[in-house]
């Protein structure tokens, strides 16, 4: 209903459960999924995981809905492919929101869960789900923009914290998910912590 409100959005389908989401994502090709975690047979995460490993949904992203905010649910669903993650106490206006970041090509993930999100990736580091490796062939100025992108900036704030045109931001981070093999900015985020090029509490 919430969805159905907004006047730049349609619901195309409705699933309930994991494996229904990915025969709709397939069958509709919609732009964005909104994945619940907490599913009858295959859960939120495999089926994420399902689409985004899906070379014909390149194009779906998808932003996952939960209760469950712990510190596995944010690096599983991240690593899985989703480009967000929100809890399901986030306000109406700010779903929708969440919703028009993520189809727009953005990462977004909840406040809270994000100090643990890092905090996790220093001690259990894994390989993210579509990245091919860190930043060691990233000239000098893309390591600055992924710096920047692993602490939260979009590309108007990339642009403004370089001396940059936001075009010119925006060329960087797309150049800079090319050579890493990163699905979208969340997997930036992934590859930057986990290489240690950005560590918590870093200014």
């Amino acid at each position: 209903m919430l969805v159905a409100s907004a006047p730049d959005m349609e619901v195309v389908a409705q699933a309930g459960t994991g494996t229904e989401a990915v025969e709709l994502a397939r069958g509709t090709k919609a732009d964005l999924v909104v994945m619940d975690i907490r599913m009858p047979g295959l859960d939120g995460i495999e089926a994420t995981r399902i689409i985004a490993a899906d070379a014909s949904l390149a194009a779906v992203r998808v932003l996952v809905l939960t209760t469950y905010d712990t510190d596995e649910h944010v690096v599983d669903a991240l690593r899985a492919g989703a480009s967000g993650f929100l809890v399901k106490d986030t306000r109406p206006a700010e779903l929708l929101d969440a919703i028009r970041t993520v189809a727009a090509g953005e990462a977004l993930l909840s406040p809270g869960p994000t100090s643990r999100l890092i905090a996790r990736f220093l001690s259990a580091p894994e390989a993210p789900t579509g990245a091919a490796g860190g930043p060691e062939g990233l000239s000098e100025r893309e390591r600055q923009v992924l710096t920047l992108v692993a602490r939260g900036l979009n590309n108007t704030g990339i642009a403004e914290a370089l001396g940059l045109s936001p075009l010119t931001a925006k060329t960087h981070v797309s150049r800079i998910m090319g050579k890493l093999g990163a699905r979208d900015r969340a997997q930036l985020v992934i590859v930057a912590y986990e290489s240690g090029l950005v560590t918590p509490g870093e200014r």
